[in-house]
């Protein structure tokens, strides 16, 4: 699939430009910031496109003029965007009162993510309470021009994309930003501190032991282990057409 090439393409590319910019980050992905200085709210009118919305009314871009807006493209079964989730979750706890509103994209990558049940069963069981827009005819992704997931965008006040982030990883730079923007838009006092990994340590207890975080994987560990879910995946399937064969044998056989 076209999508899933195209992540696994982004992996490597990363990685090695992690390299030859920055020598000594070992398995981080670096954030890119575009669009400072250019103002305008054209992305966000990209939301219009949403199939559905879970968690809200239908949310516009004229709607939220004046607040800091932060879009996270996700679909339910990846596991990148799993490892994400309770850092954006706990900065929509944190800072929604002060005026910052997440939005997740949910843009399938499979026909069965686009099943608006299977969707909304994902979401409540992974308690995500900020709005959700469905995707499922990547309106949003493309207004956005987006190609990966998870992917992170924040934009301040003015309907500015000022920062972003593709993949796992820089929770603290990205925090540091959605404060960044809050104060430019005069919001109120609140704790600048990070919210750091033994905060949220307990909402990752599905992805790994105690709770803790996983390490992240370089590119060439994630291109292995999909190629192994691939191998798996045949080999089950396999197994399976082998026994059918030989229960078809034991049934004309008596």
């Amino acid at each position: 699939m076209r999508i899933n090439q195209d992540r696994r393409r982004f992996l490597s590319t990363a990685a090695a430009t992690i390299a030859g910019l920055e020598v000594g980050m070992l398995g981080a992905t670096k954030s890119l910031v575009r669009g400072i200085g250019i103002a305008g709210d054209s992305e966000l009118r990209a939301l219009r496109g949403a199939t559905a919305w879970l968690n809200t009314p239908p949310l516009s871009a004229d709607g939220l003029r004046g607040k800091v807006v932060l879009v996270d493209f996700c679909t339910y079964t990846c596991i990148n965007w799993l490892r994400t989730l309770p850092y954006v979750r706990a900065w929509a706890e944190k800072y929604g009162e002060h005026g910052l509103v997440v939005i997740g994209a949910h843009t399938p990558e499979f026909a069965f993510e686009r099943d608006l049940e299977n969707v909304r069963r994902a979401i409540a069981a992974m308690r995500v309470p900020y709005p959700i827009a469905v995707d499922n005819d990547y309106a949003v992704w493309n207004g956005f021009s987006n190609q990966y997931w998870p992917a992170l965008y924040l934009l301040d006040a003015k309907g500015t994309i000022r920062f972003t982030h593709f993949g796992e990883g820089a929770y603290d730079q990205s925090e540091r930003s959605i404060q960044q923007l809050l104060v430019e838009a005069g919001a109120g006092a609140f704790s600048t501190g990070g919210l750091g990994q033994p905060g949220i340590g307990r909402d990752l207890s599905r992805l790994g032991p105690s709770g803790a975080l996983r390490p992240q994987r370089n590119a060439l560990a994630t291109e292995r282990m999909d190629t192994r879910r691939r191998l798996d995946a045949r080999q089950q399937g396999r197994h399976i057409a082998e026994a059918g064969r030989q229960d078809r044998l034991s049934i004309s056989r008596a």
